[in-house]
């Protein structure tokens, strides 16, 4: 099975301590790298990770609080140093584009390669990037200013085919594709195998998505309805459910009933409120409501 990882390299919230970076991740789908958000002191995160930086292909922004994108046109810049040559791609609220004209114009003259913004409508849910392996969906989130998740999901792929039948039928090479699509195979003496004895079933294609910032959604559960993963901030422990309220974020507890209603196979907490010393209160919250939760740290990688 080709890989399906997240590599978290900040889940902190906007306040910076010695514990936590801000929000970033990476998500590696079969091969490619996609980095979500971009939070001050993410390129120190992508060293100490050993996730290569020319890798990345494209960066997607949920909204624009400093914790979430202020390592951006440093980023940028480095890959200039590097010697990009390829198109970044970046996904984010309207309002990122002038910003980052802006900046670009200060700081990253002359680069040698193209950066491409994508302007994405954080109130609608809809693929707004696709290739051959994955596609990647807006999350519709409701925080201070207009924020969205991301939802990244693998398609479908074609049947495996039985090595010991490739052997035991000596069918040529060129005839492989033909039968994962569905093709039976005639012997040379006219036996005809079936297209289901020649293979076996196509790996379950897997789902991640990531979830900051937000006030607890009671209908946000339908648009993550069965993932295998869901990141979803956790600012918050019961005791400040008001506090979370107030500034629109979650508390564990809120962000535990999410995955369960979701019933999705994993739940990742994080971006945590600076307040906490260990966030040991905000998991044993989490896991009264779903047991499969997990505090997200700098430096996990998550298999999907």
């Amino acid at each position: 099975m080709e890989p399906f990882r997240i590599h978290i390299l900040g889940c902190g919230s906007a306040l910076p301590t010695l514990k936590h970076f801000a929000s970033s991740q990476i998500v590696e789908v079969r091969g490619k790298f996609f980095m979500v958000d971009c939070g001050e002191g993410t390129q120190i995160q992508l060293r100490r990770t050993r996730v290569n930086f020319t890798k990345i292909q494209a960066i997607f922004i949920s909204h624009l609080h400093g914790d979430h994108c202020f390592g951006l046109i440093g980023l940028i810049s480095t890959f200039g140093m590097l010697g990009r040559t390829a198109t970044l791609h970046i996904y984010g609220p309207a309002d990122l584009e002038n910003l980052l004209h802006t900046q670009m114009e200060m700081f990253c003259n002359g680069l040698e390669f193209k950066v491409e913004f994508h302007a994405v409508d954080t109130t609608q849910q809809q693929v707004v990037y696709e290739d051959r392996s994955i596609t990647v969906e807006t999350i519709p989130l409701e925080h201070r200013i207009a924020c969205c998740g991301y939802l990244f999901r693998e398609k479908p792929t074609l049947p495996h085919i039985r090595r010991d039948m490739i052997d035991c039928y000596e069918i040529p090479l060129s005839q492989i594709d033909n039968i994962k699509r569905g093709a039976d195979w005639t012997t040379p003496d006219g036996v005809v195998v079936p297209h289901e004895k020649l293979t076996v079933p196509a790996d379950r294609p897997r789902s991640y998505a990531y979830c900051s910032d937000t006030r607890y959604i009671p209908t946000l559960h339908e648009r993550v309805k069965g993932v295998d993963v869901l990141y979803h901030e956790s600012t918050y422990d019961q005791a400040c459910a008001q506090r979370a309220k107030l500034y629109y974020h979650s508390t564990s507890c809120q962000a535990a009933s999410v995955a369960r209603d979701a019933q999705v196979g994993k739940l990742l907490l994080g971006h945590y409120s600076a307040r906490y010393q260990n966030e040991s209160g905000i998991l044993q919250e989490a896991r009264e409501i779903f047991p499969n939760s997990v505090l997200s740290n700098e430096g996990m990688v998550i298999e999907v």
